[in-house]
Parts: structure tokens; C-alpha cells; sequence
């Protein structure tokens, strides 16, 4: 017979690993990660697919577990934070940091095993998020530009991956899912102003929630839309889309961009949630149907 405490206590280490890495956020990277890598393969190989899928999650879930390590003490004053492992005394520092040094060092060293500049990129990735981004979040709105870059590198490295060579084609994918990180984390921003406020952080371009972000919000969900049908005009190199395709990912633009103009017109916390929302679900449909039409062009 199971002892219960137990039972419990292995579902309260899981449930923590879980959280301390973010599990979720760092599957959804993992998904971009493979998305550009089955753009940029002609024949896909598992074994590599595999690896990234590995290589993806530990890199993304030691840049998480740093982050929370160097904002214990903020993530306390926050309710939606304050009940993380470490905050909550659930998790020491000591063992967060372990599994942080462990999945970066696992993270890199997979990566290396598919090519050295995948590795490269997810180290990168790392040091911008941990040592750049993190830090910045407390002293300026521009922390979104920066975490911007890291968080656009994984639809970008699953092509470099595929192909072990950096061009036009990742860079389209960089910038795709780059443009789209500023939408995003402003609805985020929005919608959590005064949890972020407690902890001094500085998420929203004009530092509140007013015309400006709005406006700003606007003009970056466009960009996203036009980045997004670039390939369809032949300028990308062998990074493509058909016309049927790019008239989808246009048409999953526009309603995003009718979330952003909801929020200019509402500005409410509803609103925000919404385009939050709208976002995670258009830029998994893009990736979504640029695979799809791939494989089937």
C-alpha cells in the first residue's frame, strides 16, 4: 500500500520541476523550434527532430528557471507569481540553480550534437534572456525589445538545425515571430499592469495603460501581419509560401490586428486578455499552415 504523503510529495516535486521551468511556455517554444525545422529539412530526420525537441526544452527551461532564481524576491510581492517554488520556500536556490546549470549545460551540449551554430543561437538565447532581459524588466520598457530576441530564436534555430546555415530564410522566421513578441507581451503587460506594478516592472512601451501602448500595439501587430506573407513574393530563397497559404496567414493577421484595434478602443483588462489570447492562438496557426503548405505544394 502507497503511503499518501508520499504520493503527495512526488506530486508536489513534479508539479514544481514543472513550474520552475515553465513547462508549458517551454513546450510552445519547443513547437516553433520543430515548426522551422520542418520548413527547412527536405527530408526529415527523426533522430535530429528528437534532439531539438530536447535541446529546445532544456534551453528553455534553464533560461526560466535563472530568471526565477534572480527575481525571487519580486516574484513574492506578485500574485500571480508569489506561489512559485522558491518564493513560496517550496524550492531552495541551491536546487534551482542546479537544475538551471544542468539544463543549460544538457540544452547546449544537444544542440551541439545537431550543429555548432544551433548551439551557438540557444546559448545566445540563454545569455540574452537570463542576463539581459530579466535585469532590464525593472529599469525599462525597452526589456520587451530585448526579450524580443531571444524569444524570436526558436522558430529561427529549428531551420539553422535543419540546414546548419544561417540566411534570408531563418532571418524571415526570426523577424516573424520577433515582431509578434511586442502585441504579446503588451496585451500581457496590460492585463497584469497592476500585479507587474507591485514589482516594479516595466512592461508597457509608454510605462501605462493608455492611447500610446495602444497605438504602438497597433502598429507592431501590422508589421507582424506583413512580415508574415513576405514569403509569398519569391524574396525569402527557398523559404516559400503559396498564394492559398499567404491569404490564410493574411486573414489570421487581420483578426489580430481587430483585437489590437479592440484594445485602442476599449482599453480595458478584457481587451488585452483577448489579444493575449488572439496572439498565442495566430502565431501557432502561421506556424501551422507554413508547414502545412510545404508539405503539400
Amino acid at each position: 500500500m502507497s503511503n499518501p504523503k508520499t504520493s503527495l510529495t512526488t506530486v508536489s516535486v513534479i508539479s514544481d520541476f514543472k513550474e520552475i521551468t515553465k513547462m508549458r511556455l517551454s513546450l510552445s517554444v519547443v513547437f516553433s523550434s520543430l515548426a522551422g525545422y520542418l520548413l527547412g529539412v527536405e527530408t526529415v530526420d527523426y533522430k535530429t527532430l528528437i534532439l531539438l525537441a530536447f535541446g529546445g526544452y532544456f534551453m528553455v527551461g534553464a533560461s526560466n528557471a535563472f530568471n526565477q532564481i534572480i527575481e525571487k524576491d519580486l516574484d513574492a510581492l506578485m500574485k500571480r507569481t508569489k506561489n512559485r517554488p522558491i518564493p513560496s520556500g517550496r524550492m531552495s536556490v541551491n536546487t534551482a540553480f542546479v537544475i538551471a546549470t544542468l539544463f543549460t549545460i544538457l540544452g547546449i551540449a544537444i544542440l551541439y550534437s545537431i550543429n555548432k551554430q544551433t548551439a551557438m543561437f540557444g546559448a545566445i538565447s540563454i545569455f540574452l534572456y537570463t542576463c539581459a532581459y530579466t535585469p532590464l524588466k525593472t529599469k525599462t520598457p525597452l526589456a520587451v525589445f530585448v526579450g524580443a530576441i531571444p524569444g524570436a530564436i526558436p522558430f529561427m534555430l529549428g531551420w539553422v538545425a535543419a540546414t546548419n546555415n544561417f540566411g534570408i530564410e531563418p532571418g524571415t522566421l526570426f523577424a516573424l515571430q520577433f515582431f509578434w513578441q511586442f502585441p504579446h507581451f503588451w496585451a500581457i503587460g496590460w492585463f497584469l499592469y497592476d500585479d507587474y506594478e507591485k514589482a516594479g516592472f516595466f512592461m508597457l512601451p509608454t510605462g501605462k495603460q493608455d492611447k500610446g501602448t495602444a497605438v504602438q500595439t497597433i502598429m507592431y501587430t501590422i508589421w507582424t501581419l506583413l512580415v508574415s506573407i513576405i514569403p509569398v513574393f519569391g524574396f525569402t530563397g527557398s523559404l516559400r509560401l503559396s498564394i492559398v497559404a499567404a491569404v490564410i496567414v493574411f486573414v489570421l493577421g487581420l483578426g489580430m490586428v481587430y483585437y489590437a484595434f479592440r484594445l485602442f478602443k476599449e482599453m480595458t483588462v478584457t481587451a488585452a486578455r483577448q489579444l493575449m489570447i488572439a496572439s498565442v492562438s495566430y502565431i501557432t496557426l502561421v506556424q501551422i499552415v507554413y508547414v502545412i503548405d510545404k508539405f503539400i505544394r
